[in-house]
């Protein structure tokens, strides 16, 4: 029995902690590459229950080993206990790791009854599972495998074509094409007059593919894309989270981002970035405060983008409602109001309320947040711009429907990552605004309340950045970008085209 297990769940736990070492703050990125061989070759000859279990506890210790840091919001401010709350981020990490079941269960079914190889087999399953992970339970892509490759810019570029899924497709297929060479002695072992044919085709698939996206990259890398030089300066506050709603600390919070703004004036920036929920009252209701927000702009007479929680009146139930907002001011007033759009479930509403009755969302200080409808566009001199709140920029799809049908010069987007503490959250985080830079081909501008802040070149080069818990101006000019790339104009058609291909595999599986 020892022996067994030993077989059964080795392989599956060198996966799980070669993924994790691959993401931050590991960073052991080139793991990746390698990562699923292990179990991708014991699933060659695993039953279903086998595959399952394996895929199941891969899964389970890559993501607690990269998500455990949901415990720390859950804690610190939530009031939760510490082995309750952990226990939380141990249920998430089981729920993710279905999808590493899922993909286990179909692999090692099709692997075991095919001659087709597994660098073309399992990059197709594994693609269209993380596709799915954008929509599973209201979506929560973090840490798609192509994340983990966010510094390896020449590898990356495809991803204006293909999305950030091509870029884990390519990075399955070389675990897959590594794993043929294992799967394929077995094969040949077993039938002895199997034909190397297939293995030798995805040799060649892989390596063109790998190749192509290589040179394709160092075209992209090399290429001079006119835009408009513009300033930007972020100002990171540094405010801890449990003492930025406190009426106690309204007026040093207030203060803080003022002085730091003034300071700003030095650089002479074209726009000045504050996170999101930078500022302690609500927007449409204390007009004292807003007033005063208006007139600081007015004396420094540049664009100000301001993160605010806003209250609204006459929702469904004729009460008032809460927006997560972000509010660009210009020439002393209100230019600009955007509604952020796909909200944290758990953070700022309990999804499935009817079953969830017993459950209370983190920020306990207001009502139920609402979503919004628009897509709407800031403007400055330079340009427009989108502006993503908080995780809104892990959505590929999201923020490519600003630049679907128009252009747009760069991103802004406003998070509050103190949620995490020093976890790596706030770096993993960070490191998805890279693949949005590169599928759009728009510059982002990252304001943090306490970090990572930063900006990220519409090549994925993160230019500047900030530590994580200081209080910080950063100033910085880059060129906007109105490149309209095939992904920002068509989408996920690799995805769609890779699905299809999924199907043709299991119809035929089920035909043999």
């Amino acid at each position: 029995m020892r022996k067994i297990a030993y077989r059964t769940y080795l392989p599956a736990l060198l996966t799980g902690v070669a993924l994790m070492l691959s993401f931050p703050k590991f960073g052991y990125s080139w793991l990746a590459f390698v990562a699923l061989v292990p179990l991708l070759v014991v699933l060659r000859k695993a039953d279903t229950w086998k595959a399952v279990r394996c895929g199941l506890f891969a899964g389970l210790i890559f993501y607690f080993g990269t998500l455990y840091w949901v415990y720390h919001s859950i804690h610190f401010y939530g009031g939760m206990g510490l082995s309750l709350s952990l226990g939380v981020a141990f249920m998430l990490s089981l729920v993710l790791s279905l999808f590493v079941a899922t993909f286990a269960f179909f692999f090692s079914r099709t692997i075991t009854h095919t001659s087709l190889p597994a660098s073309l087999v399992a990059p197709l399953f594994w693609l269209v599972l993380e596709f799915l992970s954008n929509y599973f339970f209201t979506g929560f892509p973090w840490n798609l495998l192509a994340y983990s490759q966010s510094g390896f810019l020449h590898l990356i570029q495809i991803a204006d074509v293909t999305g950030v899924y091509g870029v884990s497709f390519i990075i399955v297929a070389v675990n897959g094409l590594i794993a043929d060479i294992f799967i394929s002695r077995s094969r040949r072992m077993e039938m002895p007059l199997f034909t190397l044919a297939p293995t030798m085709a995805g040799y060649a698939m892989v390596s063109a593919l790998v190749i192509t996206s290589l040179v394709y990259g160092g075209h992209r890398l090399g290429q001079n894309r006119v835009g408009k030089l513009t300033r930007a300066s972020i100002i990171q506050g540094n405010i801890e989270q449990d003492v930025k709603w406190n009426p106690l600390y309204q007026r040093m919070v207030i203060n803080s981002y003022r002085d730091m703004t003034k300071k700003a004036m030095d650089d002479s920036p074209d726009i000045v970035v504050w996170p999101e929920s930078s500022m302690p009252f609500l927007y449409s209701t204390d007009m004292e405060r807003k007033n005063e927000l208006l007139a600081l702009q007015g004396e420094i007479g540049k664009p100000l983008l301001v993160g605010i929680i806003d209250r609204r009146e006459g929702g469904v139930d004729g009460n008032h409602f809460y927006t997560n907002s972000a509010a660009l001011i210009k020439d002393g007033k209100t230019a600009m109001v955007y509604d952020k759009s796909h909200l944290v479930p758990f953070g700022e509403y309990v999804p499935l309320r009817k079953i969830f009755f017993f459950v209370n969302k983190l920020v306990p200080d207001l009502g139920e947040y609402r979503p919004g409808k628009d897509n709407k566009r800031g403007s400055i001199a330079q340009g427009e711009f989108a502006t993503l709140i908080c995780y809104e920029i892990i959505f590929p799809n999201l923020v490519r429907k600003y630049f679907k049908n128009k252009g747009g010069g760069f991103i802004v987007n406003i998070t509050n990552d103190a949620w995490f503490g020093r976890t790596p959250g706030p770096f993993q985080h960070f490191n998805m605004a890279v693949f949005r830079a590169v599928e759009n081909r728009k510059p982002v501008i990252r304001a943090a309340n306490t970090g990572l802040s930063g900006f990220i070149s519409s090549n994925g080069e993160i230019m500047a950045s900030t530590s994580l818990f200081e209080q910080k101006v950063l100033t910085r000019d880059f060129f906007t970008d109105t490149t309209r790339t095939f992904y920002s104009r068509f989408g996920d058609i690799f995805v769609y085209l890779c699905t299809i291909l999924t199907i043709i595999i299991l119809m035929d599986f089920r035909r043999n």
